[in-house]
């Protein structure tokens, strides 16, 4: 039978709840036992996919095209787990499935409410998760704070659960704040006395406590925390500051937290192996070289909003032992070749990220030039390639004014255009090219250098697509497609042969990165930007 570990949040959010529920996730899987992680949203957004990322980050895609929370991204890394739709629950698809499941009369004429209909659908969730990935340990994360009204369904559907399972096959971990008071230079431990409770008052006594701090937490006043909270003083764990979130995992086991996880569900506590993990960390805190890469998007007052090509990047460069420092640049703030000169001259490779709409996007096609004249390393990824078409298209192949139809209806040169597929749809929820799908590769290719395969996986978001109808003219002007559909219909991959490292491509190579195996792409562009530097 499954086990079921519940994290919560308290005193207030962004406390890292999915930082250590993927570190708890990694530390289970080192002990052999195979494990599943679901993110509970309580926005009444069906799911984040039209949301904006300067309010909820990076929209992470799954292999079956979900749009889900960017906190399944860390799960995924961490535990090195494909995850799915079931994984990422949002009040809005909750609420959305009873009012179709009322429409449908399946409710025989009763009155709709939330106790039981919606928590019995969040309950239905978390079964039909477990009966889906049958893992030995479900860890769910309720994102947000312990009293917010929006999230309370979510808390009494795991009292009830909790109820129903046996209690001796669940455990609830409360994550929460210390705030440390420099002028006194005091822990306080109040605000977690208050978050507990309020936990408590909902029928959940939390049976371990994770503290968030900026300093090591004195025996003592672990002690007080248990005391207060009801808590065994061995579950009072400490959850400090790290350089590096992937030096989480190893913190939280030598606080002893997968020993005291185990011994609460009843779980033989197996000899972990963490050699692996360990001589990652070694190669983090160790770096032999260092590349400065910049990333020029449009959401980059955010960082959560790239914060897969972010970790992708840092993969790469921990496989070639080189820190990665990275440079934010705004492409609005571009508006000349000069500017992007002097943005990027500092530089040893640049990304160009996904995204939408049409402000920044003249800013990004100057940082495509410099770097296309320029021989800087490369790396775009689906909008990124689109501007990569676009630039070549104006630059080298003689299309005056070439563009996208997303940034000019009226453009003369419709290099880049609506999906056949997309012209009939009218919503914007769940409706692009989601998911993965196969790329064929071309032979003496780049990527087929890189990826070492004639057909590859990768996951796309995306409405717009290189027009065929360029094809011929854009090839004949240098321009290399080294990967398109098995049909060859579509573009997948491009790449400028001229250049040391110039490859772009329509979907999404940074949602399948690891720390201990890095992007083929991301790889690349980082071997590149280091022999160059070398040279």
């Amino acid at each position: 039978m499954t086990k079921y570990i519940f994290i919560t949040g308290g005193v207030v959010s962004s406390l890292g709840k999915g930082i250590v529920a993927a570190s708890l996730g990694r530390l289970l899987v080192s002990r052999g036992y195979s494990v599943s992680i679901q993110k509970f949203d309580p926005y009444i957004n069906v799911d984040p996919g039209t949301m904006s990322p300067f309010q909820h980050g990076e929209v992470f895609v799954c292999e079956d095209g979900a749009e889900t929370d960017l906190d399944l991204g860390h799960y995924e890394r961490f535990i090195d787990t494909n995850l799915s739709q079931i994984n990422n629950v949002t009040s809005g698809s909750v609420y959305q499935t009873v009012i179709n499941k009322e429409r449908r009369g399946e409710y025989l004429g009763a009155t709709v409410q939330m106790i039981p209909h919606i928590t019995g659908e969040i309950k239905s969730r978390l079964t039909l998760a477990s009966k889906r990935n049958n893992p030995d340990i479900l860890i769910a994360e309720v994102g947000g704070t312990v009293g917010d009204i929006e999230g309370l369904p979510f808390i009494e559907a795991i009292r009830q659960f909790r109820s129903e399972i046996g209690f001796q096959n669940s455990m609830s971990i409360h994550v929460t704040l210390l705030p440390y008071l420099p002028t006194s230079g005091e822990l306080k431990t109040k605000p977690t006395q208050h978050s507990v409770n309020v936990l408590r008052s909902y029928g959940i006594q939390p049976e371990m406590l994770v503290l968030r701090t900026q300093v090591p937490v004195s025996k003592a006043e672990k002690d007080k925390i248990a005391l207060f909270c009801s808590t065994n003083k061995d579950s009072v764990i400490e959850c400090k500051d790290m350089k590096s979130i992937y030096e989480v995992p190893l913190y939280l086991e030598k606080q002893g937290m997968t020993e005291q996880v185990l011994k609460i569900l009843g779980l033989e506590n197996r000899e972990p192996d963490l050699s692996s993990w360990a001589n990652l960390i070694n190669k983090i805190n160790n770096p032999k070289k260092e590349l400065n890469i910049a990333i020029a998007g449009k959401y980059t007052e955010l960082n959560d909003a790239y914060i897969s090509v972010v970790e992708s990047l840092k993969h790469a460069g921990f496989q070639n032992d080189a820190k990665v420092n990275l440079k934010w640049i705004a492409s609005e703030e571009i508006n000349t070749d000069d500017e992007a000169r002097a943005h990027l001259s500092d530089v040893d490779a640049v990304v160009v990220p996904g995204g939408f709409g049409v402000r920044g996007i003249e800013g990004k096609l100057k940082v495509v030039k410099y770097a296309r004249e320029n021989n800087l390393p490369y790396l775009g990824l689906c909008l990124g390639m689109q501007c990569a078409v676009i630039e070549f298209a104006r630059n080298v192949a003689g299309l005056e004014n070439a563009n996208s139809t997303e940034f000019d209806k009226n453009t003369p040169y419709k290099v880049v255009d609506l999906m056949e597929e997309q012209k009939n749809i009218a919503g914007y929820g769940a409706t692009m090219r989601l998911g993965s799908y196969p790329c064929k590769i071309s032979e003496g290719s780049k990527a087929k250098e890189l990826y070492g395969a004639d057909l590859i996986l990768e996951r796309h978001r995306h409405r717009f697509e290189f027009n065929t109808e360029y094809k011929e003219q854009l090839t004949n002007a240098g321009l290399v497609i080294s990967g398109t559909s098995p049909d060859g219909l579509l573009t997948e991959i491009v790449e400028y042969p001229n250049n040391d490292f110039f490859v772009a491509c329509q979907f999404h190579p940074e949602f399948k990165s690891r720390p201990q195996n890095p992007h083929p792409l991301f790889d690349g562009l980082i071997k590149t930007a280091l022999k160059q530097k070398e040279d």
